[in-house]
Parts: C-alpha cells; structure tokens; sequence
C-alpha cells in the first residue's frame, strides 16, 4: 500500500474503530484460576483508573488481529500486523515501545517532549517535537500507546454512556486483576456489545483491554500485556540515537494522522461517535501502479466496498463486524463503530 494510501486508511480505519484509539485492544484467555480478591465497586474501580497514574514498568505485549477491514493499519500508519511488542514506561512521562513486525521493526520513543519514530525497513527516523504544554502522557497526541494508556484514554471517553459493573476476577501476566465491564446504554448506536478491561489489583493499571463486537463470541482486536513487571527503569532506555546512515526528517507533533478539526468533524460522543471530513485530494487522485502492486482508492473501494446512494449522493461502504466506513463519489467519508444509517444520516444531503 502506498504512503498517501497509508495515511488514508490510518485517518478513517482509525475513526471507525471508535473513540479513544479502539485499535489498542485485546482479550487473551485468563491463565489459571480466578484469584480471590476483596469486592470493590464499579465507580471506585472507574476512578482508580482514570486517577492512577502509570508507574515505572516494563512489559511484552501480544497482539491478535480479528478485525477483519482490508485496511492493514492503525492511527499514524502502524501496520496491524504485529508480531510482538515491548513497553517501557519511567513513571514519570517518557515511554518506549518497541514492536516487530515480521523481519522489521518499529521503534517509538518518547523523551520530554520530544518523540522518535525508527523505521529499520527503511532506515528512516521521524523526531517530532511538542510544545511543553502539549506533551501529554503517551496516547494523548495521537502516539501510540501501551495498554493501561489506551484502557484509561477509552474508559474516560466512554464511562458516561455505559453502564458499568465489576464481573469477577482474573489472572493476566502472572497478575491479579479486575474484571471491569463497559456496557453501551439503550441509547447508542453502536456494532459493539461491551468493552471489557482488566485492572491489577494492587498497582490498579489496565492490564488488558477487549472490544466485543454483536454477533461474535471472539474479541475484534486482541491485545494485553503477556508479561509485566513494576520495576524502575534506566534513563536509558529512553534515549534514542539516529542509527549511522538513517534519514532524518524533523516535524512539529501533530498528533501523528489525528484528523486535523479544520477538515474533520466529530459527530456526538461515546459509543456511537462518528468522524466526518473529505478525503485528501492526493488520495483521491492517486493514480494505481503496474502490475497491480499498488491500487488507486476507488479501485480499492470497488473491490472492498458495496455501492451505496441516498439523500448524500453515492459511494460505497465497508462494513466489518466492529466498524463502519462510507466514503461517497464527491470525497466526503464518515466512519465510526456504528451501523451504516448512522453514517448516512451523519453526511445529510448532498
């Protein structure tokens, strides 16, 4: 796929997913017997995760993909197919997440406010500098995050239109958890059924998050630490050398593909949140390559997609199970975690 394409499919496949960076989730089966631990309420659990803030640590985490869009990647052009990934944290904002992806790898490093991103692929390096009041714990800008930065991020965006409980107890990364259960509300539109989190009952950091789709017994993303520990880390770790020969390209952050608010609109909140806005006239007017390497986007949607008209014109949809994207003939997208009359009645009339 190629860049412009990429940077497509990251803005709209990542709005579809749903609010708070739904690509970073997952639901891998408890090991060993549930542990015993005192009852707590749904709303005290809620609020140690959104107040606690994350400690020093250092985990490996497992990432299963069930999604099931032909769009390969997540929010900022991060390939879905992800092999294994480690998380480092300081405790004190800086952050380092490392993933392999088959014989390549990707490295982000965040120091201060300032975040490296190291393609090996390519031998390339992107350093985007934030403005102070802009460096935010990682997720916040649109980086990527690890699993307690996106649960918390997504538990926050959707707590008020959910109704909450606490079912029972499990074991993820050798660790005692919580089971925390977001369930939408009567009142949203939405293809998901529940969103599930599990909280470490002592240090009272997510350790894994699922997204349960209607109509499936399996989670539509997986992804969870596999192994934890809460143990200081070196100042080391995050600091980050451009490899010899690397290019080199410097950039304010900007969030990383995060639809701009100047050419994207969020319609409502919560489970049934849905991004509008025009595609990128460079997208649209991509030209496909020989030998059918690369396809231009209608080509794409042609293939992908299911032709659709109303009141907004026409176009085609790409539906999945967990999201929903409809992308019409003049350009215009909208895309959410809802069925696909939310959408068309989020683009009007033409």
């Amino acid at each position: 796929m190629r860049p412009r394409t990429k940077a497509l499919t990251a803005a709209v496949t990542g709005c579809a997913l749903g609010v708070g960076g739904l690509a970073w989730l997952a639901m891998p089966a408890s090991a060993g017997e549930a542990p015993k631990l005192p009852s707590i309420s749904a709303e005290d659990l809620v609020q140690s995760v959104l107040t606690t803030k994350t400690p020093a640590l250092d985990g490996t985490v497992a990432v299963t993909n069930n999604l099931g869009l032909p769009m390969q990647t997540l929010p900022g052009g991060v390939s879905l197919n992800i092999d294994s990934a480690h998380v480092y944290n300081d405790g004190k904002g800086d952050s380092k997440v490392s993933m392999q992806q088959g014989a390549a790898d990707t490295t982000m490093v965040r120091n201060g406010n300032t975040m490296w991103t190291y393609h090996s692929k390519d031998n390339s390096v992107v350093k985007a500098t934030a403005p102070a009041d802009k460096a935010g714990r990682p997720g916040e800008d649109g980086a990527p995050a690890d699993p307690a930065a996106a649960a918390t991020a997504l538990v926050g965006k959707v707590r008020e239109s959910s109704t909450v409980t606490v079912e029972g107890t499990a074991r993820v990364a050798g660790r005692a958890a919580y089971e925390l259960v977001l369930t939408p509300k009567p009142s949203e539109r939405t293809l998901l059924r529940e969103i599930r989190v599990a909280v470490d009952a002592e240090k009272r950091v997510p350790l894994r998050l699922a997204v349960m789709s209607n109509g499936s017994a399996d989670p539509a993303l997986q992804i969870a630490f596999s192994d934890i520990e809460f143990t200081p880390q070196p100042a080391s770790e995050f600091q980050f050398t451009p490899p010899q020969g690397a290019k080199v390209t410097e950039e304010q952050a900007s969030g990383h593909e995060v639809p701009d608010a100047s050419t994207h609109k969020i319609l409502g909140d919560g489970w049934d949140t849905v991004v509008t806005g025009m595609v990128p006239d460079s997208v649209r007017q991509q030209q496909p390559r020989r030998h059918g390497q690369d396809a231009d986007l209608r080509s794409m949607l042609q293939h992908y997609g299911k032709p659709v008209s109303g009141a907004f014109g026409s176009g085609y949809v790409i539906g999945t199970n967990v999201a929903t994207v409809l992308i019409t003939d003049d350009g215009r997208f909208a895309a959410g975690a809802v069925p696909q009359q939310v959408l068309v009645d989020s683009l009007g009339s033409k």
